[in-house]
């Protein structure tokens, strides 16, 4: 058996054996997944809250959580650190941790295969999200990213299962969920209800915004060869 192997078979036994072994550890990832389950930002502000100074610790680990398990929302814990700790500090957070997450669905398709992310995802979604790999080639993370109903974690997975090098990922990853970062830790802690609606449909027209400009620039490019 190879080398690589063991090591997949051995991360995921230790993976397993935590879960089913340790009650207190079970007991708190289905609480978390419970909690990101009912789309409420207060419920998350207050989870978060409950730890005290670990707060900051737990948001990040909770971000690099939903990102693996998806599709559960980033959005709510991104309006939640802002309301927590200042828009300014919560952006900070909030894309720091979406981006180890990122990384950490791009590192897992790339080891453990696609199989492994139908699993943790759906074939379908995986399949939706394909497609914009084939239609916009290196681009097709940031316009992905750039889309705010396009999952993030299932575009990470996907980018893992293609021969995209991490750095280009990592890049255009940083690049596209910035402006959605800003924006919802910017009016999170101010909106509610149907104005966070709104903002949410101002956010779909930024998107399709720069999807416009970067298609154009791949229509250029295709053409000028």
């Amino acid at each position: 058996m190879k080398k690589n192997s063991i090591i997949k078979i051995l991360i995921l036994i230790i993976a397993v054996s935590i879960f089913l072994l340790v009650p207190s550890f079970q007991g708190a990832v289905k609480h978390a997944i419970l909690i990101l389950s009912t789309f409420n930002v207060n419920a998350v502000k207050e989870y978060i809250l409950s730890f005290g100074i670990w707060a900051p610790i737990v948001s990040f680990l909770l971000m690099v959580f939903q990102s693996i398990a998806a599709p559960l929302p980033a959005f709510v814990i991104t309006f939640a650190n802002a309301a927590l700790f200042g828009w300014v500090k919560g952006a900070i957070l909030s894309w720091s941790s979406a981006m180890a997450g990122a990384a950490l669905c791009f590192y897992i398709a790339r080891f453990y295969g696609r199989d492994a992310v139908e699993k943790l995802t759906s074939r379908f979604a995986l399949e939706s999200v394909d497609v914009f790999f084939e239609k916009y080639g290196k681009y097709a993370v940031l316009v992905a990213r750039l889309l705010p109903f396009v999952s993030f974690d299932i575009v990470s997975y996907a980018a893992g299962l293609t021969t995209m090098d991490f750095l280009s990922f990592f890049i255009a990853t940083g690049i596209g969920q910035l402006p959605a970062t800003i924006v919802y830790s910017y009016v999170g802690g101010m909106l509610t209800g149907s104005v966070k609606t709104f903002v949410f449909g101002l956010m779909i027209l930024f998107a399709f915004s720069i999807i416009i400009f970067v298609a154009k620039k791949i229509w250029n490019e295709k053409n000028n060869k």
